[in-house]
Order: structure tokens, then C-alpha cells, then sequence
């Protein structure tokens, strides 16, 4: 009986630590990178706020937005913007390398927070994650890190859907 204890405490202490480095990773690290720079462009923006255009494929309530209809064919220029941030999206899109492509046409310095490995919570996250990346840190300049697709998040999601909209 003594180790079924165990073993409940160990996995609820695990979910809880998981739950914490996400919350560092999406919430602290995150908006310590959008307010230590200023960004041109805040593509996937969700309903975080850059001082340049905030962009994303679904309505926010957000200062300067455009609504992207088609994150692999941008509505900009090429390098329009200097500096752009995509936060905690490439783990959601069927194609990260066609998607960064496109933002490095739009812009000369294109800034990506992914999730690290340390957040281990992603690897678990089927329901919207697709990819996990290779890295320690969060954040990459003009660089995509290697990732690989979750095993079963495509059986996942073609089962119940992802949870959320890209």
C-alpha cells in the first residue's frame, strides 16, 4: 500500500512541477522577452500587446491588429519589419520550417519562443502540441532549433481535434 502512495504523490508532485515550468516558460520568460525589446510585428499575438502591428489568425482584442488568413502566405512586404516575435506557436503548425520561412521573408530579425525541454508538460500536451523542439532555451534569433513531430499527437488530434485554432 505504501508504494501505491508513493507512486500517487510522485505523479501528482510531477504534474504539479510541470504545471510550474509552464507557467515560467509561457508566462515569466515570455512576456520578459516582449517587454525587453521592442518588436515590429507580434505574428500569432494571441492577446499579448508589441508596440508594432499585432497579428494573429483569430480575433483579438488587441491594439494595431491585422487578421491573417494564411500563416504560410503573410499579408507583408518582404522584410517589412525589423524585428518580429513569435511566441509558443511552431509546436502548434502542420509545417514550423514553411511557416518560419514565411516570417523570415517578412522580416530581418525574427525572434522565436518555443518551448524548451525543460517544460516538459509539452511533450504530454497532444492536444495541441504537434512538434517538440530540441533546446534548452526558450528563445532563438533567425534560427530555427531542431525539433521532431510527437508521436501520437497526429492520431490525437485526427481523433478529437487540436484544442486550439492555427
Amino acid at each position: 500500500m505504501n508504494i501505491v502512495i508513493t507512486l500517487v504523490l510522485l505523479c501528482i508532485g510531477l504534474v504539479c512541477m510541470g504545471q510550474f515550468l509552464n507557467w515560467i516558460d509561457y508566462k515569466f520568460i515570455k512576456n520578459k522577452y516582449l517587454k525587453s525589446e521592442k518588436f515590429d510585428l507580434n505574428i500569432c499575438c494571441g492577446n499579448t500587446i508589441c508596440e508594432g502591428v499585432n497579428a494573429d489568425i483569430v480575433k483579438r482584442n488587441v491594439p494595431r491588429f491585422i487578421l491573417i488568413k494564411n500563416i504560410y502566405n503573410l499579408p507583408f512586404k518582404n522584410k517589412q519589419f525589423k524585428k518580429t516575435i513569435c511566441s509558443h506557436t511552431l509546436e502548434h503548425v502542420d509545417d514550423p520550417m514553411k511557416f518560419f520561412k514565411e516570417l523570415q521573408r517578412i522580416s530581418e530579425h525574427v525572434v522565436i519562443l518555443v518551448p524548451p525541454l525543460w517544460d516538459y508538460g509539452c511533450i504530454f500536451n497532444l492536444n495541441e502540441h504537434r512538434w517538440q523542439f530540441l533546446t534548452l532555451k526558450s528563445k532563438h534569433i533567425n534560427k530555427l532549433p531542431v525539433f521532431f513531430k510527437l508521436p501520437l499527437a497526429e492520431t490525437y488530434q485526427k481523433k478529437f481535434g487540436q484544442s486550439v485554432k492555427v
